[in-house]
């Protein structure tokens, strides 16, 4: 049997002062394996249950009453250890415990965002073309108009009748639904399509739904798009003018999956960035009285910019901390200065069938834990929060305590392209910020992948954020 040998000098020095990534393959125990697998049992279940941000919040809710919490009004007295939930107006939502100590220490909060690129329908979208009834759509975020073509889409959303009743629409999940379809032209007539790139190859306005094709009765004019409006007033009691105030959007009609004869990896619609607002709703359950008053924000619009009253840039999410703060008697400019937030949101996995367009060094890999991105932008950093060198030390020394598995990253090489994140109007705000997610595989694309341990260290860091 060979003699164990004592490390060389250069050996110990590698060990202590240079830096190597860790695989959660590596470093987790058999039994952390087995919890990070059945905790994305209940990530797909979610998945599931929220294509559309309206339907997150409402699957939201409902694990947050499961847990005890209820809902918040401005001005209503709270109490340490009281757990609220604040609806805004069903498209974004913000979950709160209060702490045991002085809301003048900061809050402790997470912010993900819950809409994802999708198909949404026009205000004028049903037609009929050659016999065939069309549904017209306008494309919200950033996506590959290709990718949406020759795929199963279901419909989900809701309509604002004139009588101002509300109904929800979701057609195409059930296996004895039908689903709908953005044609595409096959390859013996797609020459000259096929010359064209991939951004040109199909346009925002053949992006189609196909919704019928037979006619209410023989000879009539307009039969197929009567036909398909009549079915839709015998289900929901709507009219063709009603689709004027509606939000509906075309959704993959996929279930989330695992991927792999290992199941290590999990395939779904909406990771990005539903991936993120899971984790955080669970560890803002997990932990039970905190010190610091956490929170977890699920905002929408980040894919078109966090406009609106529902998106980050509203002042919403600060009224809910400025509203606490005169309740409990406290400064709301002190409470922010204290506070800390987690930007959680995804980043761009290295894909070794693309590996031209990452920096190798200052990529994250799937299964290398939680990806903690200082700064995303574009270029020279353009858009960007940057957090500072103390706030990121901070955030590293938590996660090294807690024994989370966690990388760094960037979105790809300096000019290659970049992106953002709802960190900066945080940072607005004076509080420290910094983004920490899971690393994504497709990233845009109507079924994206993303690997079980990463999730389940997700959920980990942001967990040991609130207790710290």
């Amino acid at each position: 049997m060979a003699e164990n040998k004592e490390k060389t000098l250069g050996q110990q020095l590698k060990d202590e002062l240079l830096y190597k990534t860790k695989n959660t393959y590596n470093e987790l125990s058999e039994e952390d394996l087995d919890a990070a697998y059945d905790y994305a049992e209940g990530y797909k279940k979610y998945l599931d249950a929220g294509k559309t941000e309206r339907e997150c919040v409402t699957a939201s809710i409902a694990m947050l009453e499961a847990d005890g919490f209820v809902p918040y009004t401005f001005g209503m007295q709270v109490e340490a250890g009281g757990k609220y939930y604040y609806n805004n107006r069903g498209r974004s939502l913000s979950a709160f415990v209060l702490g045991t100590e002085s809301l003048e220490n900061g809050v402790y909060f997470t912010a993900s965002h819950i809409d994802s690129p999708r198909i949404d329908l026009k205000a004028h979208p049903l037609y009929e073309a050659e016999g065939l009834g069309y549904l017209k759509t306008h494309y919200y975020g950033g996506i590959k108009k290709y990718q949406w073509t020759a795929i199963p889409l279901a419909l989900h959303g809701a309509i604002t009748k004139a009588d101002g009743e509300t109904v929800n629409i979701v057609i195409g999940e059930d296996d004895s639904d039908p689903v709908f379809y953005i044609d595409d032209l096959l390859p013996h007539l797609a020459g000259d399509q096929m010359k064209r790139s991939l951004a040109d190859g199909i346009s925002g306005e053949q992006l189609n739904l196909l919704s019928g094709s037979r006619p209410f009765e023989k000879n009539l004019p307009e039969g197929v798009k009567l036909n398909i409006m009549k079915l839709l007033n015998d289900k929901y009691g709507i009219v063709e003018s009603d689709f004027m105030s509606a939000e509906i959007s075309a959704v993959p009609a996929f279930k989330a999956r695992d991927i792999g004869l290992d199941r290590s990896l999990i395939g779904s619609y909406g990771h990005d960035d539903r991936v993120c607002a899971y984790p955080s709703l669970t560890a803002l359950m997990a932990v039970k009285n905190p010190v610091h008053t956490t929170m977890a924000v699920l905002a929408d619009k980040e894919e078109i910019g966090s406009e609106g009253n529902a998106g980050m840039q509203s002042i919403v999410y600060f009224d809910i901390i400025a509203d606490l703060a005169k309740t409990l008697g406290v400064s709301d400019i002190v409470v922010r200065a204290n506070s800390k937030c987690l930007s959680s949101d995804v980043n761009a996995a290295f894909d070794p069938n693309f590996p031209e367009v990452n920096e190798r060094r200052n990529a994250c890999f799937v299964n290398n834990g939680v990806v903690l991105t200082k700064y995303t932008g574009a270029r020279g950093k353009s858009g960007s929060n940057d957090a500072s060198a103390e706030f990121t030390g901070w955030v590293r020394n938590m996660l090294d305590k807690a024994g989370v598995i966690w990388q760094t990253s960037e979105l790809g090489k300096v000019d290659q392209g970049g992106g953002g994140t709802v960190a900066k109007y945080i940072a607005k705000m004076n509080v420290d910020v910094i983004d920490l997610g899971v690393p994504v595989i497709s990233m845009h694309a109507p079924y994206e992948v993303v690997s079980k341990t990463d999730v389940y260290m997700t959920h980990k860091a942001i967990e040991a954020f609130f207790k710290a």
